[in-house]
């Protein structure tokens, strides 16, 4: 990798993965585009080597500020990223994960770039069908697919599940579940537990997503990846980790029951070998807030 286009580049995972990539010698340059729905200037990284654009993914082939440069690897990370959130903004779901991820294709084969694109657990057995965002997720993998079919696009997909960790989102409606419970703790909050609270996780440390998503690239091509824990836990567990008062609300639509990554084909294939422990980060949190 060499010359590399993150879309999304302002966002939680992106951002992490642009801390990585930008310290490689092999890297010249890292452009991010964003649209900043839930991206932050905040998350902005300052380095001779990156440069930042406002541009949402829909009109990627006619931006100018990129129109003439080659990139060898294009990382998708800039799609809408919520289950419940969908059903009520499914106009924005579906216009930056169908339309605007049919435009970053395109882009990818007029610059026979590699495009990484990074896919959800949400859309196995019947989950894909559970939400407007595991559906639309869903189908964006079997493009990307028939696209390498039909045209030999070149691509790596990667599946996250429920990624946690330094830059993740804590309140408004793009909120992850363990920023939230953070946020909470910290103004002294309960913790709220969707019903009935016994539904399990796989919670993945983003440092380990960067990591399996890098040896992806660096070690495949045309090829998926389920980047996971490898353990799950229920969300009661979670509140538990944390030891502080919660209270229940309602449950919400298109949530599955169970999650859980079978990462064996990552182990044996990259080598990956998640680090992070939930538990932990949780202990080393409270510790700090405690300071």
């Amino acid at each position: 990798m060499k010359i590399i286009l993150i879309t999304g580049g302002a966002g939680f995972v992106a951002t992490n993965l642009i801390k990585k990539l930008y310290k490689l010698k092999s890297v010249r340059k890292i452009i991010s585009i964003d649209n900043y729905y839930s991206g932050s200037k905040n998350n902005h990284i300052k380095s001779s080597k990156i440069k930042y654009y406002k541009c949402d993914t829909i009109k990627i082939n006619s931006f100018k500020q990129i129109k003439n440069i080659n990139f060898d690897t294009v990382f998708h990370f800039g799609e809408f990223s919520r289950i419940v959130p969908s059903f009520k903004n499914y106009n924005d779901c579906f216009k930056s994960n169908f339309f605007g991820t049919y435009e970053v294709i395109k882009f990818c084969l007029n610059k026979k770039s590699r495009l990484v694109y990074s896919a959800s657990s949400s859309t196995f057995g019947n989950n894909k069908y559970l939400s407007p965002y595991s559906w639309s997720k869903y189908n964006n993998n079997e493009l990307i697919k028939n696209f390498s079919q039909w045209f030999n696009l070149k691509y790596n997909i990667v599946y996250f599940y429920n990624v946690y960790g330094s830059n993740h989102i804590g309140i408004g409606k793009m909120a992850s579940v363990i920023g939230i419970f953070e946020d909470q703790y910290k103004k002294k909050l309960p913790l709220t537990v969707v019903k009935p609270g016994t539904q399990k996780r796989d919670f993945t440390h983003v440092e380990d997503i960067i990591e399996g998503t890098y040896l992806a690239v660096k070690k495949t091509i045309n090829t998926e990846f389920h980047l996971g824990s490898g353990e799950n836990y229920s969300i009661l567990d979670v509140v538990k980790f944390f030891k502080h008062p919660h209270i229940f609300v309602k449950e919400r639509p298109g949530e599955r029951f169970n999650s859980l990554a079978n990462n064996s084909f990552s182990k044996k294939k990259l080598g990956y070998k998640p680090k992070n422990s939930l538990k932990k980060y949780i202990k080393a949190f409270i510790s700090n807030e405690k300071k």
